[in-house]
């Protein structure tokens, strides 16, 4: 890995290389969409962060997002850390309560307040000092619009750099007592991962110009290194935004992705549609006839939108053994991966190679994995976090005195170095979004 390289240089790059390459596609409604070049992307961006500094804002504030996915998160997150600040992206189904201890708790300076469903309810979470600027796809607000600050704002010029140190984003995760934790990932780690994804993914699936469908949270760091950050490093990558859970199917067949990352509870769902229209019998005989059964899986593939897929992964939960052995039966590569927030996500993903299902994977590069002597997995990655924000007992806890971090996950670690996950040591369990739940203070509030 190159050490001394970091993302930013890679997007400068690309805008120098290729400014009329399309990067991101935007669905508008109607069946319309806006596709957004490496040129125009670093336009708009260039504009936003001249106006952050023009606020007067200190270097290495932090600046939230609230927002789906779409363009301008990625358009907003650059401008931020062209600024010379950091990211703080909300989970945009947070209650009121959760954006307002994010925004305390991170300090934060201003906010962008995008695409949402339910803006009047979080908007109590709000306080009403804090500068808020509305991206296109906002709910009507009263701030100032994205585009008319970038309209009248000259952009920022040359190569502004930032340092490995210095932090990137912090990404809110749920604590033990159910409080979120801040994560603070630096430039130095991001940008390790970011590489290491992309030098991954381009072994897997060549150096064709791949595409990818956004709609896993950014805020969460599975889809923030997977697909973002590994798409502002390798540059050939076009990201497709879904427009909403109604309209996902016709975004996914428009976009037909190559690369497809999703959660098992979407897995098991495109499972059950195309059981819904041909029973599970059915279709066991047909994928069991010679040619024909090529056919049939085809066909299964197109209509779920994924025909032209090179490489499925699937994290953030257990994806059940057999539910990857029925996808792999129809031609889809189905791996799995295993990572958390503390790590970019970037620590143990299954291969070509290295595959069974049941087990996550083997190290990615750079990685380093074991057990300790009760089984919980400790991992050393080149994407680990730098402690969790204003926390450091919390943060000196959470790793051995050889620097490995405890992840709080039980394993099996095979002789071949693929991983199973087991269970957990905390009070924790994960929901099939991938997301996790702290009992305690459900405990509490039903014993009170």
């Amino acid at each position: 890995m190159s050490e001394a390289r970091l993302i930013l240089d890679q997007v400068f790059d690309h805008e120098a290389s290729h400014p009329d390459r399309v990067f991101l596609t935007q669905p508008i409604g109607n069946g319309q969409v806006v596709d957004t070049t490496w040129g125009q992307m670093l336009d708009q961006s260039r504009r936003m962060a001249a106006h952050l500094q023009s606020r007067g804002l200190p270097r290495g504030a932090r600046v939230a997002i609230l927002s789906k996915n779409c363009a301008h998160f990625v358009m907003a997150e650059l401008a931020i850390w062209l600024g010379g600040y950091t990211t703080v992206a909300i989970f945009p189904t947070e209650t009121a309560d959760t954006v307002r201890f994010v925004l305390e708790h991170s300090g934060a300076s201003l906010l962008f307040v995008g695409k949402l469903d339910t803006w009047a309810q979080q908007r109590t979470g709000v306080a009403a000092a804090l500068p808020c600027i509305a991206l296109p796809l906002a709910p009507p607000t009263e701030f100032e619009t994205w585009d008319a600050i970038t309209a009248r704002t000259a952009p920022l010029q040359g190569r502004p750099q930032r340092g490995a140190d210095e932090l990137a984003m912090l990404i809110y995760t749920s604590g033990s007592t159910g409080q979120p934790k801040g994560v603070m990932n630096s430039f130095g780690a991001f940008s390790r991962v970011a590489e290491g994804i992309e030098t991954d993914l381009r072994k897997r699936m060549g150096q064709h110009e791949a595409r990818v469908l956004s709609y896993l949270p950014l805020a969460h760091s599975f889809e923030r290194s997977w697909i973002e950050a590994a798409a502002l490093w390798g540059g050939n990558t076009r990201i497709f935004f879904a427009e909403s859970l109604d309209t996902f199917l016709q975004d996914l067949r428009r976009a037909r992705p190559t690369l497809f990352i999703s959660v098992p509870r979407l897995w098991l769902k495109f499972q059950q549609g195309v059981f819904a229209k041909m029973p599970p019998a059915k279709l066991d005989r047909l994928l069991s006839i010679p040619l024909v059964g090529r056919l049939v899986a085809r066909k299964v593939l197109k209509g779920l939108g994924l025909d032209a897929v090179k490489q499925a992964g699937s994290g953030s939960a257990p994806l059940p053994p057999e539910l990857i052995r029925w996808y792999r039966r129809i031609g889809l590569k189905l791996f799995e991966g295993y990572g958390m927030t503390e790590d970019n996500s970037y620590s143990f993903t299954s291969n070509e190679q290295f595959s069974e299902p049941g087990y996550v994977g083997v190290p990615m590069p750079g990685v380093q994995g074991k057990l300790s002597s009760d089984g919980e997995i400790l991992i050393k990655s080149p994407g680990q976090f730098s402690g969790y924000y204003k926390q450091p007992e919390l943060t000196a806890a959470s790793f051995t005195d050889d620097g490995f971090f405890r992840t709080g996950d039980r394993g099996e670690i095979r002789p071949d170095g693929l991983l199973k996950i087991t269970g957990r040591t905390k009070e924790l369990f994960k929901t099939a979004k991938g997301k996790y739940i702290a009992p305690a203070p459900i405990e509490n509030r039903l014993n009170a």
